[in-house]
């Protein structure tokens, strides 16, 4: 739900393991930075590591009780040290009953950004288990998502955001998000078209390469003069649009890409470029729906 105010929060999925709190930290900071309200929302489910205790008994009512138990502990942890790091931010909590990526996708109906970690992408197993909750939510979440990695990665100064463009309606959008972005933190924006040769090649590289250039020209055109503060460098890059995503972005502030797209990711819808680079990007990663 929105706030009292009728502003659209920043929503936070908070992991029950109090050491993994980079997603938290960084929801927290782009609320200050958009002046928005944050939600912290904790799906309750089964006790984890260091929370497995004696509260749970065999019991149903024992062990719904335990869990409640915990999960308010977990938000209450969750709410102090959102607070400590960001004083003038609005923080809410919620705790939730079902599977995690449907909690967080009715949450997104509402809801600026939703933010999540990404340690549940580390392993192939992972990837593809029941547990994983950033890819069906960014394939479904009416608004950006953003998945941070855990551990933190080491980001170059001057400090720079991606942006994978290819003239569809998504890249689109992402552009005008990367802007936000790069222009919320002083920082600059690296637009990148990638030219992927198709298996039999082209009877024109260079036609299409010019093409992509234009595409690109054009999708950025405009952005600079509202936000003229952030400096602009764009380029084609020729080769499979994940690894080259993936290798621009990998000392970024975050990456930014589309939920679907055409042209330079011709065919790729979520599952190939989108959860390739969720897969393997060391930086944050923000989809943008249209």
């Amino acid at each position: 739900m929105g706030g009292a105010d009728g502003r659209r929060p920043i929503v936070v999925g908070v992991d029950p393991d109090p050491s993994k709190r980079l997603a938290l930290a960084w929801a927290a900071d782009e609320a200050d930075r958009r002046a928005l309200p944050l939600r912290l929302v904790h799906v309750r489910g089964v006790l984890f590591g260091g929370y497995r205790s004696g509260e749970a008994r065999p019991a149903w009512e024992q062990w719904s009780q335990a869990l409640e138990s915990v999960g308010q502990r977990v938000l209450k942890e969750a709410v102090a040290f959102a607070e400590s790091r960001r004083p003038a931010v609005a923080v809410s909590a919620s705790l939730a009953d079902g599977e995690p990526a449907w909690v967080l996708r009715e949450e997104a109906q509402n809801a600026s950004m939703v933010v999540v970690g990404s340690w549940h992408l580390s392993t192939r197993r992972e990837l593809f288990s029941s547990a994983s909750v950033a890819l069906p939510l960014t394939a479904h979440a009416p608004c950006p998502v953003a998945v941070v990695p855990e551990p933190e990665h080491v980001t170059q100064q001057p400090a720079y955001f991606v942006v994978g463009v290819d003239g569809s309606p998504h890249s689109t959008a992402a552009v005008n998000v990367a802007f936000e972005e790069a222009a919320l933190r002083g920082a600059a924006l690296r637009a990148l078209s990638v030219w992927h040769p198709p298996l039999l090649g082209v009877l024109d590289e260079d036609a299409a390469l010019r093409e992509c250039r234009r595409v690109l020209s054009e999708t950025v055109a405009g952005r600079t003069a509202t936000h003229p503060e952030v400096e602009l460098h764009h380029e084609v890059v020729r080769g499979h649009p994940v690894r080259v995503l993936t290798e621009a972005s990998e000392h970024a502030l975050g990456l930014v890409v589309g939920t679907r797209g055409h042209g330079g990711f011709t065919g790729m819808l979520l599952g190939s470029v989108s959860q390739g680079v969720l897969h393997h990007a060391r930086c944050p990663v923000i989809t943008v729906p249209v």
